[in-house]
């Protein structure tokens, strides 16, 4: 930080991830002095805003899913009457791309910051009481405070760690590794069937690795519609990736220099099921157990910001923690799920509610995405929930198979279902699987955000052939009024 850095702020931001940098942003926008303080390098030891989101997450995901896409899809062009050579892949120039394209959003922020004013200072943060922050930068000089009226904290959250699977990086990787790897591992494991885990799943065998994935739950993925969750184990499985549910790890062993040289597996990976326990040996294991906050060192203990005791920080509804002046927003809190989104909004709320105005989120109507291929995308509630709150409810179902569209892209893996009201028709949930749910996904949050019903999607126009017309067919089916629910008129 430069001697002549302002000591003074009308907000302070920790952390430049999604919810802090769109917090930032905002906040200046409306007139206020702001300052972000993140601490984060890219692997060129260079500033990279944007937080793990961007750096290795959900974007550094979505680029080398699209990779692997393209790359598998062009094994499989015959039907197409398109013939190629022997396709072959070049894992460095893939990574680069993808590093490229996060390179490019993290120079936007910082771009955004130079043109709203943001104050972005590259430093270790630390919540010294509610009016001040103790900084120490990153080339170790000395610590210093800055003050503030009001302070975000927007820290983010950090891979869990488990001891049965110590990380090495080299043989052992957590997820941010996973998605910087130089080569197709031949054989991999996943511990963790959850959205991360099955993300990473997606990518490597696209590539061609064998994988396999060791969730302790017995079911998978029990937080979506179960339908949905049905249909997916059975797409995923027919793509090769082995599911292996109930399947807790206890311990594993990694080969010694001299044995890695000699045999091809590098790791091997203990876990125990209801038929007893086994041994599974690998070239690379991945840890996708899922994330914890980032509040470890995020505040002295001076300044008595309370905790549960899973380390996220306690807020009200509207983000405020028990320090007065001091917000809690994105992975750190347990408002709604750890999703980029959910973070961008909080931070656009808590910014305008420091500058006098108030425009909650609606947590009910946050959409959630798988980013696998297929993609699985979902907003609402569950059928499972709703029947066990004694809802009375329509369900209107519609396969991708039956789309004009589906059948010539080829993507016919998947269905739209929607959940009505069984009195009053309005629309309680909508759950997708199926190529580009993520983007098919906004029409039914837009819809459910006006309250609108399954009668309002029947009577809405929707361009033919297209994928979206899998939702006004399943709106149909609710309705009783397709002629048959796998009739590609629709």
């Amino acid at each position: 930080m430069s001697k002549k850095q302002d000591k003074s702020f009308d907000v302070i931001v920790i952390g430049a991830g999604p919810a802090g940098y769109s917090a930032a942003i905002r906040c200046a926008e409306l007139g206020l002095k702001t300052a972000c303080i993140d601490n984060w390098n890219n692997d060129k030891s260079l500033v990279s805003l944007g937080g793990t989101y961007l750096n290795a997450g959900c974007v550094a995901s979505i680029a080398l899913l699209e990779s692997a896409r393209i790359y598998h899809s062009l094994n499989n062009l015959k039907q197409h009457g398109i013939q190629v050579a022997k396709v072959t892949v070049d894992i460095a120039l893939m990574m680069q791309r993808k590093n490229q394209i996060v390179d490019r959003l993290s120079r936007q922020i910082a771009d955004s910051f130079i043109d709203c004013n943001v104050t972005y200072i590259q430093a270790e943060a630390k919540l010294f009481n509610e009016r001040q922050i103790e900084i120490k930068p990153s080339d170790q000089t000395t610590a210093s405070r800055l003050e503030a009226k009001h302070i975000i904290l927007a820290s983010g959250s950090s891979p869990i760690d488990l001891s049965c699977a110590p990380i090495d990086n080299e043989f052992i990787i957590d997820s941010t590794m996973a998605l910087n790897l130089d080569s197709v591992p031949k054989r991999l494991a996943i511990i963790g069937a959850g959205v991360i885990g099955l993300e990473l799943a997606s990518i490597w065998n696209r590539l061609g690795a064998e994988t396999i994935l060791l969730e302790a739950q017995e079911s998978f993925l029990s937080m979506i519609d179960q339908q949905i969750a049905y249909d997916a184990y059975r797409i995923y499985t027919n793509q090769g990736l082995d599911l292996r549910l109930g399947a807790r790890v206890i311990s594993t062993k990694k080969s010694s220099k001299k044995a890695s040289l000699e045999h091809s597996r590098k790791v091997t990976v203990n876990y125990q099921d209801n038929n007893g326990t086994h041994a599974l040996e690998v070239d690379k294991l991945i840890v996708a157990s899922g994330r914890r906050p980032n509040t470890e060192n995020l505040a002295a203990a001076e300044a008595d910001l309370l905790l549960d005791e899973n380390g996220y920080v306690h807020v009200d509804e509207n983000c405020r923690t028990t320090l007065p002046g001091v917000y809690a927003i994105g992975d750190i809190t347990l408002l709604g799920p750890m999703i980029a989104h959910k973070g961008i909004e909080e931070g656009l709320f808590v910014a305008e509610q420091i500058a006098g105005f108030h425009n909650p989120v609606n947590y009910h109507l946050l959409p959630s995405v798988i980013f696998t291929d297929p993609e699985i995308a979902w907003v609402g509630q569950t059928e499972q929930a709703l029947r066990a709150m004694g809802e009375p409810i329509n369900i209107g179902t519609y396969p991708l198979s039956a789309t004009a569209r589906g059948l010539a892209m080829s993507q016919t893996e998947g269905l739209v279902k929607i959940i009505a009201h069984a009195d009053t028709d309005r629309l309680l949930g909508v759950h997708i699987i199926g190529t580009q749910a993520s983007e098919m996904i906004a029409e039914a949050v837009l819809a459910m955000e006006f309250s609108a019903s399954s009668e309002d999607l029947v009577r809405t126009i929707h361009a033919h052939p297209t994928l979206a017309k899998a939702l006004h067919g399943a709106a149909l089916v609710l309705k009783n009024q397709a002629y048959t629910s796998t009739s590609s008129v629709f």
